[in-house]
């Protein structure tokens, strides 16, 4: 959606799809946002819910039937197991997800971490072609007057047309910039802490065959989970910039997370995005 500022302003229900990598400020600034009449759409909190909800639980069930008490249990129908997702909680997708490598570290198989990598593209454009559902439902059923749209860092990889045109015809898209410190900062994080990670499958074999010859390994069970996830976080990083800027340069627009670090209400994050809308209608 492409707008002037003086329209954006005028805009009686606004709605907004944040870009960006995890940790630029997405979900920080949409549960600010929450508290003055926005209604918060969280991507991986759908996709949890409702695309990948009975594949999390067949995971959950399967290393539960590894225990003899959990399995006898299960088998007897004398126990139940369900997701307990939040927005605030999405460790249980990130489970699902998993990492690649070595069983006993707890990886897994390349074929069975593409065929979850696939589950989760799929379900996350699934959920990206919910929003205008879930633009309607805030208004009519919630009563909530704006919406945000706290998209998945990896909404840049999916290489479906239709959902950015999807975002861009209900949303004013908006792509938050790490700056040079903060690059630095969310690399550090991510490699203090590595976490699932969702990769395109051309991606993932070019870098894992780079990754398997710089050390050396015969085979993918060979790979430390964390170390490769350590390994393979500043290529996604930059990788992700050029279609993040792409996708601003067709529908968007951008602001910087120092920009963002500034907003501490409503009224500053409105006028953050006028600003950002005139920077770019100039």
């Amino acid at each position: 959606m492409r707008l002037n500022a003086e329209t954006f302003a005028a805009w009686p229900n606004k709605s907004i799809t944040l870009l960006g990598m995890s940790g630029v400020g997405k979900t920080r600034l949409a549960h600010m946002l929450m508290k003055s009449k926005w209604f918060h759409y969280s991507g991986d909190y759908r996709i949890g819910t409702r695309y990948l909800d009975e594949p999390i639980l067949d995971n959950i069930k399967k290393q539960a039937m590894q225990v003899p008490f959990l399995r006898d249990l299960l088998r007897s129908d004398s126990i139940f197991i369900k997701n307990n997702i939040s927005v605030h909680n999405l460790l249980p997708v990130a489970s699902f997800l998993g990492k690649l490598g070595n069983p006993e570290l707890g990886g897994l198989p390349l074929t069975e971490f593409k065929r979850r990598q696939d589950l989760h593209h799929r379900a996350e454009i699934a959920a990206m072609k919910d929003v205008p559902m879930f633009i309607q439902k805030a208004q009519e059923i919630y009563g909530y007057k704006h919406f945000i749209n706290d998209a998945g860092g990896s909404i840049c990889e999916l290489d479906d047309e239709t959902v950015i045109d999807c975002l861009a015809e209900h949303t004013l898209i908006i792509y938050i910039k790490a700056s040079d410190e903060d690059e630095h900062a969310l690399i550090q994080r991510a490699q203090a802490d590595p976490k699932p990670l969702y990769y395109r499958e051309a991606f993932l074999e070019e870098q894992l065959t780079v990754y398997m010859q710089e050390k050396g390994f015969e085979y993918v069970a060979m790979i430390d989970p964390d170390d490769f996830v350590r390994w393979i976080f500043p290529h996604l990083f930059y990788s992700r910039i050029p279609r993040y800027q792409a996708i601003v340069r067709q529908v968007g627009y951008s602001v910087t997370t120092a920009e963002l670090a500034a907003v501490n209400d409503e009224a500053d994050f409105l006028a953050l995005v006028e600003k950002a809308v005139a920077r770019e209608t100039r």
